[in-house]
């Protein structure tokens, strides 16, 4: 028996794999909720057009209701999970909280998965908010050049808008973690 050969994980069949609510992690007017949108770019700097954007993260407590959460379930019932593909701009938005520190060195941050054309697997990175003070000693910020450190860190854009491009290869490269 030979190995099937690999195949990349876009284009999508989009049926079941995105929902029209799924870029809310929280309902629209949540206090204290922040739109993170931005832009997916290829190595040449064009917008994907046919990706998806996932995000992962604690409550604003810094708890998981997962039972992987050191600490247990928080039972606090907020899954921390949204996905949005990109438009035919490359753009895509999350409506969510900013996260608590989740009590091991971490600054408050998002886990975000990238889909696209041409990845033989998603691509893992994460988004570290600006003006936190936590990101200094945060293990992974830290270990960065601050360069590279910076393609983590989402900008402002506004009263409770933050951006956050995420570009694959090339020049100001997201950084993505090895898993």
């Amino acid at each position: 028996m030979r190995e099937t050969p690999a195949q990349t994980v876009g284009p999508y069949l989009a049926v079941g794999l995105t929902w029209p609510a799924g870029f809310l992690v929280v309902p629209l007017g949540t206090p204290g909720a922040v739109r993170i949108s931005g832009v997916l770019r290829d190595g040449a700097g064009e917008p994907v057009p046919d990706g998806m954007i996932e995000t992962w993260q604690a409550d604003a407590d810094g708890r998981f209701d997962h039972p992987d959460d050191p600490r247990g379930p928080s039972g606090s019932g907020f899954a921390g999970f949204g996905r949005c593909p990109t438009d035919a701009d490359g753009r895509y938005e999350i409506v969510t909280v900013k996260p608590g520190r989740i009590g091991d060195g971490q600054a408050p941050h998002l886990d975000v998965s990238v889909f696209a054309r041409g990845l033989l697997d998603r691509v893992v990175t994460r988004l570290y908010f600006p003006d936190e003070g936590a990101n200094a000693v945060d293990p992974l910020l830290s270990a960065l050049p601050p360069d590279r450190a910076a393609t983590l860190v989402a900008e402002p854009a506004g009263e409770g808008e933050l951006r956050f491009d995420i570009r694959l290869q090339g020049a100001g490269e997201t950084v993505f973690l090895r898993l």
